[in-house]
């Protein structure tokens, strides 16, 4: 049996690869693409990129945009550069292989419009840790923390530039702190909620470089209804962007990734 599988995205339009027993992305990443906002000639970085669906689907999406994808796990950029060339997208999407913390030296500082990162929730030492090293950095805090990941927005996003993260809900006074700390002003929010008598599970953010004070909070986002079917919402986010979504199940947290 082969180590990787080539799932698909957009209902084919779009091919990935992925390690069948490392880390694959997660409903997560679905939700961020979704929730940011790309104009027309954006330059937009992914940090954090993993395999490179964010990157894949906000390309697709945005034919006029530019976009990098930042993975400091060298097989995790390695697989997302061969997704990249496999879709024919490598005039208009770069994958690098590299540490956010040593951004000043892989990327020019106020280059992007748009920074989009789904980072890691956990702290180094919290929760159970998986024993397949893809998952660990993708899931703790071993490789960059949150205010690493921020620190490295902050300096690619010119003035009034955007940044859209997805983070856990227990740690959203921590991200929004730290945001502000970075010169980073919150604008938008959107909590995520499993089922919609549970507390919120994630949530959605977007900050402005040099924004004004004030924040947009926007309704909930439900994803499950009873029997853990999708709602309307998160079906319509999730229909025709990962194949076999109709009938498979996307983990939305980390406790239910495998």
């Amino acid at each position: 049996m082969s180590e990787e599988t080539l799932d698909t995205l957009i209902d084919g339009k779009l091919r990935l690869y992925q390690s069948r027993a490392g880390y694959r992305f997660s409903l997560d990443a679905l939700l961020l693409a979704h929730f940011v906002t790309v104009k027309r000639g954006d330059r937009v970085v992914d940090l954090g990129a993993g395999n490179g669906p964010i990157a894949l689907l906000l390309s697709h999406w945005h034919p006029s945009a530019s976009l990098a994808g930042l993975e400091v796990q060298a097989e995790m950029a390695a697989r997302a550069k061969r997704s990249v060339a496999l879709n024919r997208l490598d005039d208009r999407v770069e994958i690098v292989s590299g540490d956010l913390r040593e951004i000043g030296s892989i990327f020019t500082a106020s280059s992007s419009h748009v920074v989009v990162s789904n980072p890691p929730f956990r702290s180094a030492s919290s929760g159970r840790i998986s024993p397949n090293r893809e998952k660990q950095w993708a899931r703790h805090e071993i490789k960059g923390g949150l205010t690493d990941f921020i620190a490295a927005a902050a300096y690619l996003l010119r003035p009034k530039g955007r940044l859209a993260l997805i983070y856990s809900a227990e740690r959203a006074v921590e991200l929004l702190v730290s945001l502000r700390r970075a010169g980073l002003e919150p604008k938008r929010l959107r909590w995520v909620h499993s089922f919609a008598s549970d507390a919120a599970l994630l949530v959605l953010t977007e900050a402005v470089k040099g924004g004004r004070s004030g924040v947009g909070v926007e309704p909930p986002l439900v994803i499950y209804r009873n029997g853990k079917e999708y709602t309307a919402e998160a079906a319509n986010i999730v229909a025709g962007i990962a194949k076999g979504s109709a009938g498979t199940r996307l983990p939305v947290d980390e406790q239910e990734r495998s």
